[in-house]
C-alpha cells in the first residue's frame, strides 16, 4: 500500500526533532455545492531541524514514533 503524502505549511518548530505541518484541503458542501478551506495540523519527524516557520513541505506517513506524531518530512518545496 502506497504511503500517502500531504503538502503543508509549517507553523511551529519549537519542538526538539517535531514540527507541526499544517493541511488545507477544498471541501464542497455536498447540498449547497458551496466550496469552502478545511485545516489540520500534523506534526512531523524532523531529525535535524531544518525547517522553519512558514516552509512550504511535503511531509509522508510512517509508523509511529510517539503518541501523535506519524508523519515525517520529506523534502521542502
Amino acid at each position: 500500500m502506497p504511503k500517502k503524502k500531504l503538502t503543508g505549511t509549517v507553523i511551529s518548530n519549537k519542538m526538539q526533532k517535531t514540527v507541526v505541518v499544517r493541511v488545507e484541503r477544498v471541501k464542497e458542501h455536498p447540498r449547497y455545492k458551496r466550496r469552502y478551506k478545511v485545516q489540520k495540523k500534523y506534526k512531523a519527524h524532523d531529525e535535524k531541524g531544518e525547517y522553519k516557520v512558514g516552509d512550504k513541505v511535503i511531509i509522508e506517513e510512517c509508523r509511529p514514533i510517539s503518541k501523535g506524531k506519524n508523519w515525517r518530512v520529506i523534502k521542502k518545496l
